[in-house]
């Protein structure tokens, strides 16, 4: 057991710290929010993440797990300090680490014993050794320190499962020290076998943005391919599983559809393409893959707005605003792109969403009529259009939601309905990449 400090109570740090607790270690997760604090500490979640509020409850119960607002005072009292807090992209692509760096100058001047120093946060290759210097340049009087990158692989709607049986666990450091620090507070996961990759701590900063970069590449290729399918009459969706089932391919994130969105993506992609070109080495590919998927995003709404002939004075019905299914988070959605698109094109717009509906309305301000279910937003509907897929959306009462349409076009960013069901049923079905019917 050891005593553990999280600095960051968001996505990546609750999970984190909540995980860390169930396993056995004393957690205190700070945050400057005392708002916020208030309400973890009450075990309750502010953002939806399934199974997360469960975990804090019980370790909150049994005494594990904690959360204050004095980070000097959590510093102190650690062995190990994970930097959970935010990097957001900035204009020109950068990742902006203001905050893990102001964290890193409030670690060193309270540091009292040896501790480790684990970078949890997505950071460009560099950043350990910049915080190994802050941290050295705050120091009251010279004391050993370790730093380490232990970059994270949540992805939203799973998290708390890819935490506890993750498929592998990222551990960079520059010494045994840290490494067997590192490595021991992980150790309820050799039971499971878990990998653990163990390297430096610049190669394990890598590691996590080229994944995410090769996940947002197999999306974007997938997209073109849809795409071409489009112009030659092909279908896509036979083209994906004629593809994912080479074992060299896999199925996953090989599902054509509007673009990737999302807090990980789309940031470090951007972020990988620019601190490569600070590197002097320009990724082309990742480049691409960027392009591709700003443009794929509005050739959907082109294929929206050519359906709808003038979407002025039309009405737009919008089922689903959180970037994916599982999760509340709305940030690069798909939804709300369209939700904006239509309204400055001079459309009513009503949108339904399971969990997201309010992180859309706080996000957008009251320019679309919120709903409460399917039917309601296909109600004097001109068109609709699925932008997530979750699994209720799989099965809509197609023939009520066609009667209460003023117009059946149905646009499927997920391509979850069968195109020739569709017209057999009175649908106009505008899908991605299932032939010529399909195209802008």
């Amino acid at each position: 057991m050891q005593n553990v400090c999280v600095v960051g109570t968001g996505y990546v740090g609750l999970v984190t710290g909540t995980c860390l607790a169930d396993f056995g270690n004393n957690v205190v997760c700070v945050d400057k929010i005392e708002e916020k604090l208030n309400v973890l500490r009450d075990g309750n979640v502010p953002f939806y993440e399934f199974g997360l509020e469960e975990l804090v409850r019980k370790n909150i119960n049994e005494g594990r797990l904690s959360f204050s607002s004095d980070l000097s005072a959590a510093a102190r009292d650690a062995s190990v300090i994970f930097i959970a807090v935010g990097t957001p992209m900035k204009d020109n692509g950068e990742a902006d680490l203001s905050q893990v760096f102001e964290v890193a100058a409030e670690i060193g001047k309270n540091l009292n014993n040896y501790k480790l120093i684990v970078q949890k946060s997505t950071v460009p290759v560099g950043t350990g050794a910049r915080i190994q210097q802050i941290i050295k340049e705050n120091l009251p009087s010279p004391i050993d320190f370790g730093v380490a990158s232990n970059p994270e692989f949540l992805r939203e709607g799973s998290a708390v499962e890819n935490f506890m049986r993750p498929d592998r666990v990222v551990i960079g450091t520059w010494n045994e020290r840290a490494e067997e620090a590192l490595a021991d507070l992980y150790r309820p996961l050799f039971l499971n076998e878990t990998p653990m990759v163990k390297t430096t701590v610049q190669t394990a900063e890598l590691i996590k943005y080229v994944s995410n970069a090769f996940l947002a590449t197999k999306i974007s290729f997938i997209n073109e391919m849809a795409n071409l399918c489009e112009v030659v009459d092909a279908d896509v969706k036979v083209v994906e599983r004629g593809m994912g089932l080479d074992r060299r391919i896999g199925p996953k994130f090989l599902h054509a559809g509007a673009g990737y969105g999302g807090s990980c993506f789309p940031k470090d992609t951007n972020a990988l393409a620019y601190f490569s070109r600070l590197a002097g080495y320009p990724l082309e590919i990742i480049e691409a893959t960027i392009r591709v998927n700003r443009e794929q995003r509005m050739r959907v709404i082109r294929k929206l707005t050519r359906a709808l002939g003038d979407p002025k004075g039309k009405t737009v019905g919008v089922l689903g605003l959180s970037f994916k299914p599982a999760t509340d988070d709305v940030r690069e959605s798909v939804g709300l792109d369209i939700v904006k698109a239509m309204v400055d094109a001079g459309a009513t717009v009503k949108a339904f969403d399971p969990v997201a509906l309010e992180n859309a309305v706080a996000t957008l301000g009251p320019i679309f009529t919120p709903c409460k279910n399917p039917e309601d937003v296909s109600l004097g509907a001109d068109a609709l259009v699925i932008a997530t897929e979750w699994n209720e959306f799989r099965m809509l009462n197609l023939n009520s939601v066609r009667d209460k349409m003023n117009t059946p076009i149905l646009v499927d960013c997920k391509n979850i309905y069968d195109p020739p069901a569709m017209r057999e049923m009175g649908f106009r079905h505008i899908g991605i990449g299932r032939g010529k019917g399909t195209s802008e």
